[in-house]
Formats: C-alpha cells, structure tokens, sequence
C-alpha cells in the first residue's frame, strides 16, 4: 500500500472529510475490510431489482471515489492557481481530460434504467457490475494519473547530478587526503623514522572516530541523537588519553579537565534538547529538573540572572589577556580593546534590562533591549571592517609570520565573538567558557603529546591528528548545547530579532545564520591557527623544513577539513540511499545545509 493512500484510506473508513492537501486514493483491499463498507440497500439506484453483495459494494466504492477525485481535482485547481511553477499544461489537460471523461460515465451509470419485461435479471447485475468496474477504473485511473504527475514534479530526483555531486565529494575527500600525507612526508626529517611510528597510532584513532560518527549518519532518526553520540566520541577520545597517560604515568591536570569539560557539555546537550520539546522545558527525571528540586526554584531563578554576568566577566577577562599576548601590532590592539570591553558592557546592560531582580524603568528598558544589541553589531562590524583594512594596508612590519597570523585571528575572534555571544542570549558566556576551556585543554595536551613523542626534538612539524579531531568533535557539541537541532523547527529563531522589532529578510537573515553557525563554524575555524602556532613553537626551531608555519597551517586546515569532507560525503550517500524516505526528505532539508 502506497503511504500516499493512507490518510484518505482512514478518513473514508472513519466517515470524516478527506483531507485538502492529500492526492491519495482510497485503498479498495483495506476498504473492503470494514464491514461498514458492505451496509447498503440491496436494491439498485432505481429500486428496479435487488443487488448482490458485490454490485452494492462496488457502488458504494465508486460513491467514495467519486468524492476522493472531487477533492483531488479541487486542490489541482487550487494549486496551479496559486503555484508560481505548478504542473505542465500537457499533462495537467491530460489529467482534466481523464477526470472529465470519469464524470461523464458517472453520468451514465447513475441514470435510471429498469431491464424490460423480457430481460434478465442476471444479465442486468452483470451489465450493473461491469459498469461500476469501468467506474471505479476510471476515477483511479485519474487518481493515479495525477499521483504520478505529482511526484515526478515534487519528488524529481536527478540521479547524475546526485552522482557527480558525490563524486566530486569523494575527489575532495581523496585529493586532501593525498596532500596531508605528503605534507607529512615533506615535514618529517629524512633521517629520522621514529615520528611517523608514533604518528600512525594517533592517525588510525583519529580516522577510527571519524568513521563511527560518519556511519552513524546512516540510522535513523540520527538528527535527534547526534548531539549525544559525538559528545560520547569526545569523551571515548579523552578517557583514551586519560588511559594512555595513567599507563605511561605522566598524568596531566589538562587532562582531568578535559573529561570535566565533556561531563558539562553532555549536561549542556540534554538542557538544549528540553528547548525544544514541547511542554515543559525539563521533565521529572531531568538534570535540571532534579537539581531545581534539591536546590528550589528560587536559587535556580536566581543563578540564571546572576551566573551569565559572572561568566561574562570572566570571558572578558580571558577575551582581554588574549589580545594582550596575542596582537602586537599598538593601534589595533588598542581598538580591539575598547571594542570588546564596549561590546561586553551593552552585552550586560542588555541581560540587565531583561533581568527580575532588578527594576527599571520603561525608559531604560527599551534602551537596553534596542539600542545596546545594535551597538553590538555596530562595534564587531567596525572592528571585522578595520582588521581587514589593517591586514591589507597596513605597512608590512617586522613581525613573523606566526605572530602575523595569531594577531590577524585574534582580531577576528574578537570582532566575530561579542555578536555571537549577543545572540546567543544569556547561555552564550557559559558555552564561550567551555569553548575557550576546551582548546586551552587541547592545545596544552599537544603540546604534551610532542614532548611524549619527542617530536619537538627530533624537528618534525607533523600536526596532531586526535587535536584536530576533538576540536571538531567539540564544535558539533557546542552546536547541540546551544540548543540548536538539525532541523528547522530546531533553528533559534527569536535570536534573529534581537534588538529589531521589524522584520527584514536580509538583516534577520544574516543574524540568524550567525547565531545558526557562530559557535560550530565560525569560532573554531578562526581558532585553528592557534592549535597550529603552538605547534609551531616547538617545533620550528630544530626543524629543517622551510616555512614550517605554513606547512603546519595548511595541515591542521586540511585535516579538519577533511573531517568535514567525510561527513558530508557520507550523508551526501545516506542521502542518495533515503531519498524517498519519509525522514530522509528532511534530512536532505536540513543535514547538508547545516
């Protein structure tokens, strides 16, 4: 049985009007399975003779089939009215003509006409019979004639560019791929073979949580468990260092952290996906339903308004060191300071007005949720504007390339980060002190891992691949804590309109796809270059490679890439397999888009 027929199938069967937007047709096999069907007067249209069981259920079929391409023929003129794209005028005629040529046979059999005194009454149940059968072929010829038309023009699928599509994906997968592994060969000393031994392992981990997370894409309903199934993999990577170190004996405090981070974030995950369930935001058994109860509902409104400004400070604090160390250049250090302490001040005064501790006036209330979110924008769009500006114009200094690159993405960060945060709401500090503790701990346990490896002696500049991989694995988290879904209704739409009361395609647009992609996308593509100049600092020195910080950039860059190539490509086949699925519709919809 064709889904398609299931909704007007049960709508006939329970006596209630088929619904508008449904093209089904009614499943005569299932029809025919209630008795309700076969209660009919046993006497013909004109009471001339008594029919049997068959020919009565026949014209009560053909009655509802009558009724089922009514209502499909009325939402055909409803639909190519209003459509833009509608239907092909040839086959939308040749589907006219079929339900034009059905009514007029229904015509002709509801006509009175009693057999002569001479005739049979057996011949007339079988002429009866046959044109009920003509009948009930012809509306279904229609019904189905229009289904056809129908999915050829709303579920088209053109099979060779779904297949070029994929294999250019699988070129890409393939040509990065080629190019790490050369950069790793052109990077390693010629006279020492001990890094690429140590190497393998820590490529095949990598490779290995990569390939669970990509075939994951293959279940069902996977949109609602991958926030959980790659903070599972992020965890499997820490405790797997926890492992290897706790053996070795050189047990770091990073690492202890880290696995606290994981903890956080799967608690984090949970709270984002209460956001959208309908009802109540957190269910009995819940993490913050359980700690409100230990605690009262009072501390928990009371840490809701008092813990953002506290973290808050603290990132700002954090966000003000980094530019200190990080941008050397005097006029754009000094911008980028007064920018972000700017940003960060309206960032509070806007979580302030909002705030049931405090009372303000209607005055300053309207102030702080209008003006000061757009101040926000205004001061990153200036400083994003004014780092571009410097990079390209700027007199070309004496700095190194390395600091170059930590100034120019500092600068970024910085500029990108307040908005970000800002749309967010009052989450956004608690998930940037996550997201900022999660790189300390995965830059300082690369670090130990080249003094492990001795990879800082022997001079290779190869990258760690496990880094790369948990920073990514850590993107996707952060991307669930903040409530996100990879579905539409998962789309936090209200952030959109924060400090606008008017709609704007473009403007609301814009915001939505940086809260959307701000802390999975944006902030940890800009912060690769950091995991890669503390490579670089080990590594450089005693290194007899040239230009070893781009070598570094490019293969941090490509390996985290080419996670993301994977995973696409893999749901670009989970895709192809499930494209007439019910959930694969949505997963084209939403998976590759976001």
């Amino acid at each position: 049985m064709q889904q398609l027929d299931f909704a007007v199938t049960v709508s006939a069967l329970l006596g209630i009007p088929f619904p508008f937007g449904s093209i089904g047709r009614v499943n005569p096999e299932l029809y025919a399975l209630s008795a309700g069907t076969w209660d009919n007067q046993r006497t013909g249209i004109n009471a001339c003779t008594p029919q049997d069981d068959l020919v009565a259920w026949k014209m009560r079929y053909a009655e509802v089939l009558c009724v089922n391409s009514w209502q499909v023929k009325r939402y055909i003129d409803q639909y190519s009215g209003s459509s833009i794209i509608g239907f092909s005028a040839e086959y939308l005629h040749h589907v006219e003509e079929l339900y034009s040529k059905a009514q007029a046979n229904w015509s002709e059999v509801l006509k009175p006409t009693c057999p002569s005194e001479t005739a049979k009454g057996e011949e007339f149940k079988e002429s009866a019979s046959s044109a009920l059968q003509l009948q009930i072929d012809a509306y279904s010829s229609f019904l189905e004639s229009f289904a056809k038309l129908a999915r050829s023009a709303w579920t088209e699928f053109d099979l060779w560019l779904m297949g070029t599509g994929l294999l250019l994906m699988i070129l890409s997968v393939i040509t990065q791929a080629y190019i790490l592994v050369r950069l790793n060969a052109v990077c390693q000393p010629s006279d020492q073979e001990c890094p690429s031994s140590r190497i393998i392992p820590k490529l095949s981990f990598a490779f290995t949580l990569v390939t669970i997370r990509a075939a994951s894409l293959l279940s069902n309903s996977y949109i609602l468990a991958e926030g959980r199934v790659t903070n599972f993999l992020l965890a499997t990577s820490c405790i797997a260092g926890v492992w290897s170190s706790a053996t070795n004996g050189n047990f770091t405090i990073e690492e202890f952290i880290f696995l606290l981070l994981n903890i956080f974030a799967r608690f984090g995950i949970e709270l984002g996906m209460s956001k959208q369930i309908a009802g109540p935001t957190a269910t009995k058994d819940h993490p913050v339903s359980i700690i409100c109860d230990i605690f009262g509902s009072s501390f928990c409104n009371v840490s809701m308004d008092i813990f953002p400004i506290i973290s808050l400070a603290m990132v700002t604090c954090i966000v003000l060191k980094l530019i200190a160390y990080a941008v050397h250049q005097r006029f754009l250090k000094y911008f980028i300071i007064c920018g972000t302490i700017l940003s960060y001040a309206f960032i509070a005064n806007y979580w302030a007005s909002e705030s049931t501790l405090l009372s303000h006036t209607k005055a300053v209330q309207e102030i702080g949720r209008s003006l000061a979110p757009r101040f926000v924008y205004a001061i990153g769009g200036l400083s994003l504007v004014i780092s571009v500006l410097w990079r390209l114009f700027a007199p070309v200094d004496s700095l190194k390339f390395n600091k170059r690159i930590t100034s120019l993405s500092a600068a970024m960060l910085c500029s990108w980060s307040p908005t970000i945060l800002m749309l967010l709401g009052r989450q956004g500090a608690f998930v940037a002190l996550i997201c900022i503790t999660g790189a300390w701990c995965i830059i300082m346990l690369q670090q130990k891992y080249q003094k492990d490896s001795k990879l800082d002696i022997t001079g290779s500049c190869v990258a760690n691949p496990v880094s790369v991989t948990q920073w990514s694995l850590l993107a996707v988290c952060l991307f669930y804590l903040t409530g996100h879904w990879c579905t539409f209704d998962g789309l936090r739409y209200g952030a959109a309109f924060i400090g606008f009361d008017n709609f704007h395609i473009i403007r609301q647009g814009f915001l939505l796809s940086i809260d959307t992609f701000g802390v999975s996308h944006i902030l940890p593509v800009l912060s690769l270059p950091f995991v890669a100049i503390h490579c670089y600092n080990t590594a450089s020195k005693k290194s007899k490679v040239k230009d070893v910080t781009i070598n570094i950039l490019i293969q941090v860059h490509l390996m985290y890439g080419l996670i993301t190539a994977i995973t696409t490509t893999v749901t670009i086949v989970c895709v192809t397999i499930q494209r007439r699925h019910l959930m694969g519709v949505g997963f084209v919809c939403t998976k590759i888009c976001i």
